[in-house]
């Protein structure tokens, strides 16, 4: 039974509390990189898979660590490499000669949240062998498959294609990851803090875990309840249908998109707004928080062609045209 306005804004601040929990014991470690730290709580409320991009150093692997030890939750950190095997990931069939029969041997993926380390740095064979988790949230080892434990999250982290040797991650699974986050160099402000808070020989201490699997699982239960308003809606479907038929929305941008974004992408695009909400406490979604996370959930879903490339136009250059352009409800 659908829950009225007053109902759902209750158990918003009910539940508000472990956003703050989380965020602290967060912030307790990370200094500044808040956008970051929020939209990794947007793809756990919204259950979907993250992928962080920015050069060596800016913090990734240990943001997602530490949203791990917030966490009471199993957690696995996969350093992908050249030599990665998919069995290394998903586990395999182990021969075992006592009885003549083969035994499951289960891989790392087995966890809530897995670490994709440097995704980039595996070939595509290993990167597709996420698919059917990432998807599915079942693995199949031999001829059975087997459910993954709930909540399952992959965080990904990868270094900028310039990079020497990495791999461009395939169309399919770029698109199974809701948001895809640019993280960029802290402010002087924010490196001071950093020198002072972590230039020591001493290891920084483990967090306690703060939240449960199971506080996880009530809270999205939460996040599914908030509401969303057909005029938002609409103008979600606006804003993904903009990207692939430009020309009828009046946007002069048709000759730079090769391909637009797919169906999933208003699906992530009204999850992740409703998460974000959250996030902000409320129980409805604006169309802000459509246009403040909907650059994280269109960025890697759009494909700009050989032209765009040519004037240096990227596909957030595109994407926000079209936010300036549309008319907001």
């Amino acid at each position: 039974m659908a829950l009225d306005m007053r109902e759902i804004g209750a158990l918003v601040a009910q539940h508000s509390r472990f956003v703050q929990d989380v965020m602290q014991a967060m912030e307790h470690v990370i200094v500044g990189q808040k956008s970051m730290l929020e939209r990794l709580l947007v793809g756990l409320l919204a259950n979907g898979h993250v992928l962080l991009e920015g050069v060596p150093g800016l913090a990734k692997t240990r943001a997602v660590t530490t949203l791990a030890q917030a966490l009471q939750a199993d957690y696995q950190r996969i350093q992908f490499t050249p030599d990665l095997l998919p069995a290394d990931l998903i586990g395999t069939l182990i021969y075992q000669p006592q009885t003549g029969g083969f035994q499951v041997r289960k891989g790392p993926v087995f966890a809530h949240i897995v670490l994709a380390d440097e995704i980039n740095r595996a070939p595509a064979k290993v990167q597709s062998a996420l698919l059917e988790a990432m998807q599915e949230g079942q693995v199949t080892i031999g001829e059975a498959s087997f459910p993954l434990p709930q909540p399952f999250l992959v965080l990904a982290t990868q270094n900028p294609l310039e990079h020497e040797g990495t791999y461009p991650l395939p169309e399919a699974q770029v698109d199974r990851f809701m948001l895809k986050l640019k993280i960029t160099y802290p402010s002087r402000e924010e490196e001071l803090q950093i020198l002072e808070r972590m230039a020591h020989t001493q290891a920084y201490p483990d967090l306690k875990p703060v939240v449960t699997t199971a506080d996880i699982l009530a809270v999205r239960s939460v996040v599914d309840a908030i509401y969303l308003d057909d005029k938002v809606k609409q103008y979600i479907v606006d804003i993904v249908f903009a990207t692939r038929e430009p020309q009828a929305y009046k946007l002069a941008i048709g000759d730079y998109i090769e391909y637009g974004a797919s169906p999933r992408a208003t699906i992530y695009l009204a999850l992740a707004a409703k998460a974000y909400a959250f996030l902000r406490g409320r129980g409805y979604v604006t169309p802000q928080d459509v246009k403040s996370i909907g650059m994280d959930v269109l960025r890697h879903r759009i494909l700009v062609t050989y032209e765009a490339e040519a004037e240096e136009i990227t596909a957030e250059d595109l994407i926000q045209r079209i936010f300036d352009y549309l008319p907001v409800p």
